[in-house]
C-alpha cells in the first residue's frame, strides 16, 4: 500500500514528459494536420450559405444538417474503427468528405435552393473523419493505467481549442478576404492531406478487437449508463460551440464589422485552450465527478450574461470568460471514459461524446439562427445559457451513474485478498480506494 500512496502524492506528470513517451510525436503531428480543417467546417458554411441566401436561418438548416449527420454516423465510424482498424476506415472517408464538401460548395454558389443544399450537407456531415477520437484511442492505449492520461486528455482538449482558435479566425479571413467558398474548399484540402498522412501512421494505431467464439465479449459503449450521461452533458458544450458561431456573426454584421467575428470566435476559444493547458499542469485533489460539475456550474453562470454584451469589448471578456469552463467540463469528462467504458469499445465511446458536441452545436445553430433573424443576436445568446442549465441539471440528477464501475475492473480471483486488505486496515480505505488489475498492480483512484 505503501509504494500506491507514493504514486498518488507525486507531481503531476507535464507536457513534456507526455510528448517523449515512445512514438507520440509519429501520431500527434500528423493528427493535428488532420483535424484542424473540423474547426473550420460550420463557419464555412455559415458564412457561405448566408452569403448566397441572404438569411442566417437558412445557414443554420444547413450547417445544423451537417452537424446532426456527423453525430449521427460517428458512432458507427467508431463502431468500424474498433473493429477493423484506424487506417481502414480513415482512407474511405476522408476521400469521401473532399468529394462531399466540393459538391456542397458548388451548389451554394449556383445559388440552389436551401433544400438541395441540405441533401448535400448529409454526406458532408456524415463523412466528418473522427481524427480526434482516433488520436484519444491512441493515447488510451499507449498509457493504459499510466498517470499521464489525464494529462493526455487536457494536452488533447488544447489541441482541439487550438484547432477552433485558428480554424474560425482562418475559415473567416478566407471566406470575407478571398471567395465565399474559400473556407470549405480549404477545409477538404486540408482533411484529405492531413488525413491520409495521418492513416499512414499504423504502428500506433489501437489493436482491433475481433470477436471470437468463447473470446472477449464486445459490449457497445452505449450499454454503460455513466457513458449516457456524460453524451446528454456534451450537447450543452455543443450547444455552446453552435449559439456562440451563430451569434457572433451576427453580433458582427450588427456593428457593421463582419471580421470581427472571428476575432470574437478566436477570444473565446482561445480562454478554453488557456484552461486546457492550465488542467494539464494541475495535480487535482478532488475527483473527477466534482470538477465535471463544477465545470458546468461555472459554464452555465459565465453563458447566462451573452446576452446583456453591447460591445465588442465586453461580448469578447465574456466570450473569454465561457471559453475559459468549457476546458474542465471538456477534458474531465474524456478523461472520465477511460473508467466508465472498457478498451474495446473506448474509440465508439469517444465519437459519441464528439457527435453528442456536433448534435448539440447543430440544434443550437438552427435555434440561434431563427432566434437571430428574428429578434437580433442577443436573442441567439440565449441558446448557450439554456442548454448548459439543462446539462447541469442532468448531471446533479444522475451523477452516481458516472462513478467508475470497480467490479468489471477486479480480477475475481483476487477479491478474497483485496477483502482481506481492506478489512486489516480499515483506516486507510477511505482515503486510498485500490483497484485490482491483473499481476497484482494497484492503481490509486481519487475519491470523488
Amino acid at each position: 500500500m505503501t509504494s500506491a500512496v507514493t504514486t498518488d502524492k507525486s507531481a503531476r506528470p507535464g507536457y513534456g514528459q507526455l510528448l517523449r513517451t515512445p512514438g507520440a510525436l509519429g501520431f500527434v503531428l500528423p493528427g493535428f494536420a488532420a483535424r484542424l480543417p473540423f474547426g473550420m467546417l460550420t463557419i464555412s458554411i455559415l458564412l457561405l450559405v448566408q452569403h448566397t441566401t441572404g438569411s442566417y436561418g437558412s445557414a443554420g438548416i444547413v450547417a445544423a444538417v451537417t452537424g446532426i449527420s456527423m453525430a449521427l454516423s460517428a458512432p458507427l465510424m467508431g463502431i468500424f474503427t474498433d473493429r477493423f482498424g484506424q487506417s481502414a476506415v480513415l482512407v474511405p472517408v476522408v476521400l469521401a468528405h473532399a468529394a462531399a464538401v466540393t459538391g456542397l460548395a458548388a451548389l451554394a454558389l449556383a445559388d440552389a435552393d436551401v433544400w438541395f443544399l441540405a441533401l448535400a450537407a448529409i454526406p458532408t456531415g456524415a463523412s466528418v473523419p473522427q481524427v480526434g477520437p482516433m488520436v484519444r484511442a491512441r493515447w488510451a492505449a499507449r498509457l493504459e493505467g499510466s498517470p499521464l492520461l489525464p494529462t493526455a486528455a487536457a494536452f488533447e482538449s488544447v489541441t482541439d481549442e487550438f484547432t477552433f482558435v485558428v480554424g474560425p479566425v482562418l475559415a473567416t479571413a478566407l471566406c470575407t478576404g478571398v471567395h465565399p467558398a474559400a473556407g470549405l474548399v480549404t477545409e477538404a484540402t486540408l482533411t484529405l492531406l492531413g488525413g491520409l498522412l495521418f492513416a499512414a501512421r499504423r504502428a500506433s494505431q489501437p489493436k482491433t478487437h475481433v470477436p471470437s467464439a468463447g473470446g472477449e465479449k464486445r459490449a457497445f459503449a452505449l450499454s454503460h449508463p455513466g457513458l449516457r450521461v456524460l453524451i446528454f452533458a456534451f450537447l450543452g458544450i455543443g450547444a455552446v460551440f453552435g449559439g456562440m458561431q451563430v451569434s457572433l456573426a451576427a453580433f458582427s454584421n450588427e456593428i457593421g464589422n463582419p471580421g470581427a467575428n472571428g476575432l470574437l470566435y478566436g477570444v473565446f476559444a482561445a480562454g478554453n485552450m488557456i484552461a486546457g493547458i492550465a488542467m494539464g499542469a494541475v495535480a487535482w485533489k478532488i475527483g473527477p465527478r466534482r470538477r465535471l460539475i463544477l465545470g458546468y456550474v461555472g459554464l452555465t453562470a459565465a453563458a447566462s450574461v451573452l446576452w446583456a454584451a453591447n460591445s465588442v469589448l465586453l461580448l469578447g471578456g465574456l466570450g473569454l470568460v465561457v471559453g475559459l469552463f468549457i476546458a474542465p467540463a471538456l477534458i474531465t469528462g474524456y478523461t472520465m471514459v477511460e473508467q466508465l467504458v472498457p478498451a474495446n469499445a473506448r474509440t465508439e465511446a469517444f465519437t459519441w461524446l464528439t457527435g453528442s458536441i456536433a448534435f448539440g452545436q447543430a440544434v443550437a445553430v438552427i435555434l440561434a439562427g431563427r432566434l437571430t433573424d428574428a429578434h437580433g443576436s442577443s436573442y441567439g445568446f440565449l441558446v448557450p445559457m439554456a442548454a448548459t442549465a439543462l446539462a447541469l441539471a442532468t448531471l446533479l440528477a444522475l451523477r452516481a451513474k458516472l462513478a467508475p464501475k470497480a467490479p468489471s475492473r477486479i480480477v475475481n480471483s483476487s477479491a478474497p485478498e483485496s477483502e482481506a486488505a481492506a478489512a486489516a486496515t480499515p483506516s486507510q480505505a477511505p482515503r486510498n480506494r485500490v483497484n485490482e488489475r491483473g499481476m497484482g498492480h494497484r492503481v490509486p483512484v481519487t475519491v470523488d
